[in-house]
């Protein structure tokens, strides 16, 4: 079995944000949701378990962080291209969630990230690179 992923966040109203990883295109897993947590499935290797914040204390004795004020993890998953960065952070816009928290990124032609946080202010960064573009532009020579 390929190793996998559990993102767990504890959000303050379930329903609000299973609404929203589901507009930016996650897919609630019923077999393994209740009105505890949602289990979000991003692809076979990524979920993201949506807890209440009264179930997520079950797992920890530390005080639970507010996202909104403080910043204990920024999440980062990749897109297929720019334009899959564009589309999800904005997706996630138009689901309430904050677009582009943090600054853009771009490493000239290889690299470009953008940000969005979701309702409970857990910060995602959205990347796409081109690793085959940055190894053949490394290996160039250097003029001198």
């Amino acid at each position: 079995m390929a190793r996998m992923i559990f993102i767990n966040l504890p959000v303050t109203d379930l329903p609000s944000a299973t609404a929203f990883y589901q507009s930016i295109g996650l897919r609630k897993e019923a077999a393994f949701s209740n009105e505890k947590a949602s289990m979000m499935v991003w692809d076979e290797v990524i979920h993201v378990m949506l807890l209440t914040r009264d179930y997520f204390a079950t797992f920890t004795p530390k005080e639970i962080a507010d996202a909104h004020r403080t910043a204990q993890v920024a999440l980062c998953v990749s897109a297929e291209d720019k334009a899959g960065v564009d589309a999800l952070v904005d997706s996630a816009g138009r689901a309430g969630g904050e677009m582009d928290p943090g600054p853009k990124q771009e490493m000239g032609e290889f690299m470009y990230g953008r940000s969005f946080a979701d309702l409970d202010g857990h910060h995602w960064e959205v990347m796409w690179m081109d690793v085959s573009g940055m190894q053949a532009a490394s290996a160039e020579p250097v003029e001198a």
